[in-house]
């Protein structure tokens, strides 16, 4: 999850993307491919064309417009628009992604430094543009979580590429929680009371 302050508002177009760098912006794409374009694959192109600079290190998301940034980022890699860039991916999908479309990758740890990340959230709040990511997952990603918002969080910079739908006034339902197994009981009993009081789980 990835707070963020609200800035002016605007009338949105179908798909949204959201940038952190020191204050959070939110910007409609516009971007020049036709209106009859998957609004995931125009976020997904004004993403690479305006943010990802040669020689950056690239924290790789997961989702429907990662694999079209991704994608397309190969194809700027390829057509020598773009060129020495890196790219850390936050799943296995999209480390295969990268590695289809010939980025080279390099894999997460501690310390690396991440110029720039782009990720699917699951939906943004109206105004704390709080992200939540990780409620559509797969059980083969339940691991990736941890990685998905440790390269969010460490990165210079990073956009969230959404549609119009999940761009909500307020946030419902389920928000993911990862428990590590060591003292998982104190810290679902802390759960717990957050949500249900003093009821005993």
């Amino acid at each position: 999850m990835v707070t963020a302050t609200a800035s002016t508002p605007f009338s949105l177009s179908s798909s949204v993307v959201f940038t952190r760098r020191r204050n959070f912006k939110r910007f409609p794409v516009c971007a020049s491919l036709s209106p009859e374009v998957s609004p995931l694959l125009r976020a997904a192109h004004h993403t690479v064309d305006n943010y990802v600079k040669s020689g950056m290190i690239i924290g790789l998301g997961s989702g429907e417009a990662s694999d079209f940034a991704i994608r397309y980022l190969g194809q700027q890699l390829g057509s020598g628009s773009l060129h020495n860039v890196v790219g850390v991916p936050m799943s296995a999908r999209s480390a295969s992604e990268a590695a289809k479309y010939g980025i080279p990758l390099e894999y997460y740890r501690d310390g690396v430094q991440i110029d720039f990340a782009f990720h699917d959230a699951d939906a943004v709040e109206e105004n704390t543009l709080i992200a939540v990511i990780g409620r559509r997952r797969s059980s083969q990603e339940d691991d990736y979580i941890l990685k998905q918002k440790s390269i969010v969080k460490v990165a210079d910079e990073a956009v969230f590429m959404i549609k119009e739908e999940q761009y909500k006034a307020g946030l419902e339902g389920s928000i993911p929680v990862l428990v590590q197994s060591l003292n998982w009981l104190a810290i679902a009993e802390e759960i717990d009371d957050l949500y249900l009081g003093d009821a005993e789980v």
